[in-house]
C-alpha cells in the first residue's frame, strides 16, 4: 500500500506505512544497476549510466535525512534540500527561478533558431494547404522578437520577478502557437508548453513585486522613447526610399524583428537594418529593465511618531548595549503590526541590512524577523544582520539565515577595573603623563551641550576625521545632538587651557546598569594616550554614578587576533592582521585590551553569499566608498 501525504515541508511517501526517502530510491537505484551487472543481466551503457548518476543525485540532495539527528529538518526542493525555515512562507518550488531562467534562456534559443531558418519541406507543403501563403512570412518575424523578449525574460526569472513570470508564462504559450502556425513545428511547441507547464507549477516562488503603473510611470515613459525610435527609424527608410508609409511601416517592423524586408539599401546606407535591429533589441532590454523593476524600499526617513515610539521602546527593552544606536537619524524602521517590537534597518548592495538585534518585547521578535524577511522578499532584497548576538541566532536559523563570527564587543566592567599592577602599567603611565601635562577630563550630560561647547566637540571631530565622512551605522550614533539623546554622556578632555582636545560620547543601555561608547575624537596634534586617560576617567565617573559596565569599541575578528581556538583560527589572525594598515584591526584590539575587558561575540547574519551581505555591511559602516543603488 502506497500512500502520499501533503505536509508544509514537501511530499512525504509512505509504502506498507513506512516512510520513504529519496535516499532510499538513490540506494535502491545504484544497488539495482549494480546487482543487474553483477549478474550478466546487462553491461555499462549510457542508460545505466544516467540510472546511477539519478541515484546519487537523489542520495546527495536528501543527505540530512541519512543522519537521525537532523532526519526530517529540511524542506523538499527541485535541488539540494534545506533546513527546514518555519519563520519563512513555505513554497514547493523554491529552487525553481535559476531552472526555469536556464530553461526560458533555452526555449527564447530555439524559437528565435527555428524563426530564422526555412521550415522543413513537407510541412511547409501541408502548412499552405490550411493558411494563406503571406502568413507563413508574417509568424517568422513575429516569433522573432517574442523569442528575443523570452530571451531577456530569462535573466529576471533567475530573480524571481513576478511579472517577469507573467511575461515568460505567456511568450511560451504564445511561441508554442506560433511554432505549429509557421511551420508545423512540432517539437518546439511542445517544448515552449511544457516549459510554460513549469512556470505554472512553481508559479509562488516568483514572489518579487512591483510598483504599479500609473499615467506618469517609467514604464509609459519607456513606451513613449520606444515610439520615438521607431518614427526616427521610420524617418530614416523614408528619406534613403521615398517610399509610401505603408510600405514604409511594414519595413521598420520587418528590420525590428531581425528579419530581411522587401526593400533594398544601397552601400551608403547598408548599415541601415543593423542600426534599426539593435534599436528593436535595445527596446526590448530597455522595457525589460523598467517593467520588471522591484518595489522600492521606503525612502523617506521615520516620522516624528515613529522615532517617538522608537525611542519609547528602546528605554522600555533595550537591554542590548546597541539598542541605543537605533535612534540615528539615518535608520529605517520596521514595526510589527502591534508595535511591539522594531528593528533598524538601511539597504545597500540589494542587501536589507539590520542593526544589530531588533529592539521590543522578546515574544514579537520572532514574528518581526519573519514580517522583514517578507517585506525583503517581495522588493528582491537579501536579509542580513550586522553586530547580532548569540542570543537570537536560532531565531535567525528559524527565518532561512545563518551566522558568522565577526568580532568581539568589549566590554569593562567598572567595579573591577583598577590601574593597579603590572599588565596595565601602559595606560597608568598615559594617565599620569596627561594629568602632568594639565589635562583633566569634565563630565557632560545631554542638557548640558550648549552651542558653543557643541561647537568645540565639533571641530575636535573635523580635526579627527580629517575631510573623511563620519562612520558608523551598528555601534556609533550619527551625532551628538540628536532628538533622543537623553541620557547620553560625553566625557571631554580639556588642556592647561580649559580648551576642549579631545571627548568620548557614551550612550545608555536601558534595562541593564550599563552605557555604550559612540563617539571617540581628539585632535591629532594632542599628546599621544589622551584616549588611555580618557576612557579610564570615564570609567572611574560611570562607577561612581552606579553604571556596571562600559561597552567599548567593537574588536573585528578579535577571538583570531588574541584568543584563538586551534591553528585554523590562528592562521586567520595572521590573515586579518594583515590589513591592519588599511582597517586597523589589530591596533583597535590591542586598544581595547588594555582595559581586561570581558569579550561578548558578535555575529553577522545573512542568506545566500555572506560576501554581498558583508560588502553591505562595509559600505553602510563608512569602510567603503558609497555608490547609488
Amino acid at each position: 500500500m502506497i500512500r502520499l501525504d501533503r505536509h508544509p515541508h514537501g511530499p512525504r511517501i509512505y509504502a506498507l506505512g513506512r516512510r520513504v526517502h529519496e535516499w532510499h530510491l538513490g540506494l535502491a537505484a545504484i544497488a539495482a544497476d549494480a546487482t543487474g551487472r553483477a549478474v550478466g543481466a546487462w553491461h555499462l551503457t549510457p542508460l545505466s549510466g544516467i540510472v546511477v548518476a539519478g541515484g546519487v543525485w537523489l542520495v546527495c540532495k536528501d543527505w540530512r535525512d541519512l543522519v537521525p539527528s537532523t532526519r526530517d529538518t529540511s524542506a523538499w526542493r527541485l535541488g539540494l534540500h534545506r533546513r527546514a525555515a518555519p519563520l519563512r512562507a513555505i513554497r514547493h518550488g523554491e529552487g525553481l527561478p535559476a531552472l526555469a531562467g536556464a530553461v526560458a534562456f533555452a526555449v527564447g534559443l530555439v524559437n528565435l533558431l527555428s524563426a530564422l531558418t526555412p521550415n522543413v519541406a513537407w510541412r511547409h507543403h501541408l502548412l499552405l494547404q490550411v493558411e494563406p501563403v503571406e502568413a507563413v512570412p508574417l509568424l517568422h518575424t513575429l516569433t522573432v522578437p517574442a523569442s528575443a523578449t523570452l530571451v531577456v525574460c530569462a535573466f529576471y526569472l533567475r530573480a524571481r520577478r513576478r511579472r517577469a513570470w507573467q511575461a515568460a508564462l505567456v511568450l511560451m504559450v504564445l511561441l508554442g502557437g506560433l511554432e505549429l502556425l509557421k511551420g508545423l513545428d512540432f517539437e518546439e511547441a511542445v517544448l515552449s508548453w511544457a516549459a510554460a507547464s513549469l512556470l505554472w507549477w512553481g508559479r509562488d516562488s516568483f514572489y518579487v513585486r512591483h510598483e504599479r503603473l500609473r499615467a506618469r510611470s517609467p514604464a509609459l515613459l519607456a513606451l513613449g522613447v520606444t515610439a520615438a525610435g521607431c518614427s526616427l527609424a521610420g524617418i530614416g527608410i523614408w528619406v534613403a526610399t521615398r517610399a509610401r508609409p505603408g510600405d514604409v511601416v511594414r519595413e521598420v517592423g520587418d528590420l525590428l524583428a531581425w528579419t530581411r524586408g522587401p526593400m533594398s539599401f544601397g552601400d551608403e546606407l547598408a548599415w541601415l537594418p543593423l542600426a534599426v535591429g539593435c534599436l528593436g533589441l535595445a527596446v526590448i532590454v530597455t522595457l525589460a529593465y523598467v517593467l520588471f523593476r522591484p518595489l522600492t524600499a521606503p525612502r523617506s526617513l521615520p516620522d516624528t511618531v515613529e522615532r517617538t515610539h522608537a525611542a519609547r521602546l528602546v528605554r522600555e527593552h533595550g537591554r542590548d548595549t546597541l539598542a541605543f544606536f537605533k535612534l540615528r537619524g539615518d535608520v529605517h524602521y520596521r514595526f510589527t503590526a502591534d508595535r511591539r517590537a522594531f528593528a533598524g534597518y538601511r539597504v545597500a548592495n540589494g542587501v536589507l541590512l539590520i542593526a544589530g538585534d531588533p529592539v521590543g518585547d522578546p515574544a514579537a521578535v520572532p514574528g518581526l524577523i519573519a514580517d522583514l524577511c517578507a517585506f525583503a522578499e517581495a522588493r528582491g532584497l537579501r536579509v542580513g544582520a550586522l553586530g547580532a548576538g548569540s542570543a537570537l541566532l536560532p531565531i535567525y536559523r528559524d527565518a532561512g539565515l545563518r551566522g558568522i563570527y565577526i568580532g568581539d564587543e568589549a566590554i569593562v566592567r567598572t567595579g573591577r577595573f583598577s590601574l593597579e599592577g603590572r599588565a596595565i602599567r601602559k595606560v597608568r603611565q598615559s594617565v599620569s603623563r596627561l594629568e602632568t601635562a594639565g589635562y583633566s577630563v569634565e563630565t557632560l550630560g545631554f542638557e548640558q551641550l550648549d552651542a558653543p561647547t557643541l561647537a568645540a566637540l565639533e571641530r575636535v571631530s573635523s580635526l579627527w576625521r580629517d575631510g573623511e565622512p563620519e562612520r558608523g551605522f551598528t555601534m556609533a550614533m550619527d551625532r551628538l545632538d540628536g532628538e533622543h539623546g537623553a541620557g547620553s554622556l560625553v566625557f571631554a578632555a580639556r588642556d592647561w587651557q580649559g580648551a576642549i582636545r579631545g571627548f568620548i560620547h557614551v550612550v545608555p543601555s536601558y534595562g541593564r546598569p550599563a552605557m555604550s561608547l559612540s563617539f571617540m575624537r581628539r585632535d591629532r596634534s594632542t599628546p599621544n594616550g589622551l584616549m588611555e586617560f580618557l576612557v579610564v576617567r570615564a570609567i572611574e565617573a560611570l562607577r561612581e554614578r552606579g553604571v556596571e559596565e562600559l561597552s567599548l569599541n567593537f574588536a573585528a575578528f578579535g577571538r583570531w587576533l588574541g584568543r584563538p581556538e586551534g591553528r585554523a583560527e590562528r592562521a586567520l589572525g595572521r590573515i586579518v592582521s594583515l590589513g591592519n594598515r588599511f582597517f586597523q584591526i589589530e591596533s583597535l584590539y590591542r586598544f581595547n585590551a588594555k582595559f581586561e575587558p570581558r569579550w561578548e561575540p558578535r555575529y553577522l547574519v545573512f542568506e545566500g553569499s555572506p560576501l554581498r551581505v558583508g560588502l553591505a555591511a562595509l559600505r553602510l559602516e563608512g569602510q567603503l566608498p558609497k555608490l547609488r543603488r
